[in-house]
């Protein structure tokens, strides 16, 4: 088969020793029923909250550490295009099945859930999630097209300033919200200046990366009113939290 890359990926049989180094792909291989064969993830996989105790800690997912998954074995690596180094991909697929995802949508994820159907042989569980997915988010689509447009800057970091811009998975959430990404012209996450804020609804500032605080409404030169600490989880991880989005996602929009 081909991963999310057009990768060439060869799997022998049904894998049973599987590494994850994707906070939010963990999530939702646990929520598939493979939580038995996880035997490695990052120290940022929280979720869910015991996954760390009950498994080998590989590093970061930018500091992942090659040598200790070696030592694994596993038979199957879940890894991401933006969240993990092509250096780190690049070495252990010398060794192992590495499977490269690539999110911008709920399309790509509903892509690469039937892809985890059909290594793991979980066909049932997969559809059961789909369906779901489906379900939630068209009817969301549906009721987001009757909310206002206001526009928005999604900020990740802090000195320097860093937002969401276009070819992201936070910038389709935004337009998922029927929100309007004042940034979404530019590539990735771009530094900006804050000057550039004259003509925004709302600034979201993110709980992650960067754990954005109330105290940090007051650096930005905007009426505390306009600005949002949001969970970043609802609106970067895009496996099965996707579910959990949707309600988060009401209550947000409410309160604009």
């Amino acid at each position: 088969m081909k991963d999310q890359l057009q990768r060439d990926l060869t799997i022998k049989h049904i894998p049973s020793k599987i590494v994850c180094l994707v906070p939010s792909l963990t999530e939702l291989l646990v929520d598939l029923g493979l939580e038995n064969q996880i035997i490695g993830v990052t120290k940022f996989c929280v979720h869910p909250e015991h996954i760390r105790k009950s498994t080998s800690i590989i590093g970061g997912t930018k500091t992942v550490k090659v040598d200790k998954v070696k030592t694994l074995e596993p038979d199957f690596i879940l890894a991401n295009k933006e969240e993990n180094e092509l250096e780190h991909i690049e070495s252990l697929a010398q060794s192992f099945p590495v499977y490269v995802s690539d999110i911008k949508s709920i399309e790509d994820l509903l892509s690469l859930i039937q892809d985890l159907a059909s290594i793991f042989e979980i066909n049932d569980q997969a559809e059961k999630l789909i369906n779901k997915l489906k379900s939630s988010y068209d009817s969301f689509t549906i009721e987001m097209s009757k909310m206002p447009k206001l526009k928005v800057a999604y900020f990740i970091w802090r000195d320097p300033w860093m937002v969401a811009g276009s070819s992201t998975f936070i910038d389709y959430m935004l337009n998922l919200n029927n929100l309007e990404n004042i940034f979404g012209s530019s590539s990735r996450y771009p530094e900006i200046e804050l000057d550039q804020l004259k003509h925004v609804d709302y600034v979201f500032l993110s709980s992650e990366p960067f754990p954005f605080k109330q105290k940090h409404k007051g650096e930005l030169p905007l009426d505390a009113s306009k600005i949002q600490i949001v969970d970043g989880e609802y609106f970067s991880w895009y496996g099965s939290r996707m579910l959990k989005a949707i309600e988060y996602f009401r209550t947000l929009r409410d309160k604009l």
